[in-house]
């Protein structure tokens, strides 16, 4: 487990499903993630059952509040190029009400460290919607940097977008 002052970074469990599939109905959170087609929740229990373990290529952690321990997200380093020291950062909220509070960056700043300290990367990466600015702000704030811009290269509510890809080195994690 990894523990901040705000939250606590765990294994995902199966009764985490359950509120998984609620956030993943909900247009507001999932807004800017690509989303596939209409999932019951039978179906998404079945494959978050069968998901594959967490290891040094991916790892999946549950974001709890530390107060009341309250699953309030997910992050992840996945895609994980150890040759090249590289991984890909995700990361969602889907309590609405924990929004703007910390909880992302902490979350952020927890998983990033563990990454560059245990499983020795030199570098890791995200991608997001160029209008998100909520998400490329905290982003900046925990010391990314963009690289680059693609441009229409997601596709929302039926309009293009450009994606800008961000990565943050070792060393460059602002505590």
């Amino acid at each position: 487990m990894l523990t901040g002052d705000l939250v606590r970074l765990r294994p995902l469990e199966l009764d985490d499903a359950d509120t998984l599939w609620r956030w993943n109905e909900d247009p507001e959170i999932m807004r800017w993630f690509d989303t596939d087609f209409p999932e019951s929740l039978f179906q998404f229990r079945e494959r978050f059952a069968n998901r594959a373990r967490d290891s040094w290529d991916r790892l999946a952690l549950a974001i709890e509040t530390r107060g009341d321990q309250r699953f309030v997200g997910i992050v992840q380093l996945r895609d994980t190029r150890h040759h090249l020291g590289r991984a890909e950062l995700d990361i969602y909220l889907g309590e609405q009400d924990v929004w703007g509070k910390g909880i992302g960056a902490e979350a952020m700043r927890l998983i990033c460290g563990f990454g560059f300290a245990k499983m020795r990367l030199h570098a890791i990466e995200l991608s997001v919607v160029a209008e998100n600015e909520r998400a490329r702000a905290l982003y900046r704030k925990i010391g990314f940097s963009e690289d680059g811009r693609l441009r229409d290269a997601a596709r929302h509510d039926g309009q293009w977008h450009d994606v800008i890809i961000m990565t943050l080195l070792e060393g460059e994690l602002r505590v």
